[in-house]
């Protein structure tokens, strides 16, 4: 009886036009209240342990690192580094718009933040060189879908704060599905090409992918120390979360300059001379290297009882000091006998960008651009902190009700095995998905289908990496898909337009997610090697 009031009173909310959250959170304490032997106060509790949880702090600087990084001119790197990368293929430009969709997911967690970033320059370039509007649109649309499986995921961690799974072993899992899933819209894209006879940009060569590289690569390092970090145990998923913010902050307002007070100014000038420019930039590839190194190494090394700070140090100043050398030598005027020369006269370079940083250090705090980032950011949050405890205010009391297991012992009773509970949880998903926000759903399905999977030997990864896949294809349906939104906005192109662009490609996320489903390899394969199997208390 009250599990028929609970879902009515949601449905009915719903209906009439009532926000997701505010329909989950009113129908929880109107059963509390009127229908349920739970007390009153068991929502207040509710509210309360919901807004200490420790894994969902991750959210809000995740969301403030693809805040900053959306905003700080990454995209437009990642895409150089991307159409120089695929873009010589036939219908490069849009497979290089997905390859760049993968990697930007890989730094902000957010199929929204993806589509804006990477659709607002690529689309533009794709209808430049003879693109459709139709079809560049339907590419955005679904490759920005992975900023949710390509770690790190806001979506994950929503899941790991749901069921206790290990956050670190979902980052891990969404790694090969997110390039597999890549890969096969990269696949689509070029059989059609093939067939339209769509254009292929030129061949730069090698050296436009390492420009390219070096100009994404601090942002791209952000991947590194995300998973180089949880997996090396340096920190939490919830401090890299912070680490990732306070990066990103740094890069795109002191390195990168694309916003803050210091917008604009290069780090070099027309008048320096070549010579003060190569060792300029061989001091800056050096420390460059050293920083990397000083962190991949201790990722990899924290745990050794014989190799200490100072060996990697030493290593590392030696490599360091062998490159610049050699980059110095490359680039000057006289060879290796002109790198001191050239060294010193980069050091008014040094100094001149050090007291212009020195000099807005402070202000970059308060600057507009900052100053709307971090109000952007704090929108974003509090929407989904609000969708969020309003979904687990509604699992409490779907688990008070004892509604999963009874669910649980009627599907078992009808005799469903494995294959057909996932069949099951990919219908029940994809219809939801049409209809609601992938966080808020995640965490209403989630409570009610995970005992069923334990009991039945379902892994818990696994079943998370479905569920991401499920929500991705939510994304792109109708009517409440939020990425065909973002796309319909930043193309100017009607709903309906937008929903018959990306259907097409729509189907190769279907057939993906038949793959993940019944391929758990795909999805354990990397988390259990790196970290061992999840271990679920029944």
């Amino acid at each position: 009886m009250e599990t028929a009031i609970l879902f009515v009173l949601v449905l009915g909310l719903l209906f009439v036009g009532v926000p997701v959250a505010v329909s989950l959170g009113l129908s929880s304490i109107l059963l509390i209240a009127f229908f349920s032997n739970d007390s009153m106060s068991s929502v207040a509790i509710q509210l309360f342990t919901a807004s200490q949880n420790y894994t969902l702090l991750a959210i809000p600087f995740f969301v403030l690192a693809s805040a900053f990084m959306s905003t700080g001119g990454v995209a437009k790197r990642i895409i150089r580094f991307a159409i120089a990368t695929v873009g010589h293929f036939r219908g490069g430009l849009a497979m290089a718009s997905v390859l760049a969709c993968m990697l930007f997911a890989a730094l902000s967690g957010s199929s929204p933040a993806t589509v804006v970033a990477i659709g607002t320059i690529a689309i533009a370039g794709m209808r430049q060189v003879g693109y459709s509007k139709d079809f560049a649109a339907g590419i955005i649309a679904n490759a920005g879908t992975l900023g949710i499986l390509i770690p790190p995921s806001i979506v994950m961690v929503v899941y790991s704060a749901a069921t206790d799974v290990s956050v670190g072993r979902m980052f891990l899992a969404g790694v090969v599905p997110g390039i597999v899933a890549g890969l096969m819209l990269m696949t689509a894209i070029y059989v059609v090409a093939r067939i339209k006879n769509l254009p292929a940009e030129p061949w730069r060569g090698i050296s436009e992918i390492l420009n390219g590289g070096k100009e994404a690569g601090w942002g791209l390092f952000l991947i590194i120390i995300i998973i180089g970090g949880i997996y090396g145990g340096v920190f939490t998923p919830t401090e890299a979360a912070a680490v990732a913010a306070v990066y990103s902050f740094f890069i795109a307002v002191f390195i990168y300059r694309d916003m803050g007070p210091m917008a604009g100014i290069p780090w070099t000038n027309d008048d320096d001379s070549r010579s003060s420019r190569a060792g300029f930039s061989g001091v800056v590839y050096a420390l460059a290297f050293y920083f990397v190194w000083m962190i991949l190494s201790f990722f990899a090394t924290n745990e050794s009882e014989t190799i200490t700070f100072a060996d990697r140090s030493n290593l590392g100043l030696v490599i360091a000091l062998v490159l610049m050398i050699a980059y110095t030598a490359w680039r000057g005027e006289r060879g290796i006998a002109g790198v001191p020369a050239a060294i010193m006269a980069g050091l008014p370079i040094w100094g001149r960008n050090l007291k212009l940083m020195g000099r807005n250090f402070g202000r970059a705090f308060f600057n507009e651009d900052t100053r709307k980032v971090m109000v952007d950011a704090s929108k974003t949050t509090i929407m989904l902190m609000f969708i969020i405890v309003n979904a687990l205010l509604f699992a409490h009391v779907l688990t008070s009700e004892r509604i999963p297991d009874a669910i649980t012992d009627l599907m078992l009773g009808y005799g469903f095995t494995w294959f057909t509970f996932l069949i099951a949880v990919n219908i029940l998903l994809l219809i939801g998905g049409q209809f609601m926000e992938p966080s808020g759903l995640l965490l209403i399905v989630a409570p009610v289908v995970f005992p069923i999977a334990m009991e039945l030997g379902v892994d818990p990864v696994h079943l998370g990496i479905i569920m991401v896949v499920n929500m991705e294809i939510g994304m792109i349906t109708p009517p409440i898909g939020l990425n065909l939104f973002v796309t319909s906005g930043i193309t100017g192109m009607s709903l309906v337009q937008v929903v018959r662009a990306a259907l097409p490609f729509v189907a190769v996320l279907f057939a993906f997610l038949i793959l993940v489903t019944y391929v758990p390899g795909l999805s354990t394969w990397l988390p259990y090697s790196l970290m061992g199997p999840e271990i679920v208390t029944r």
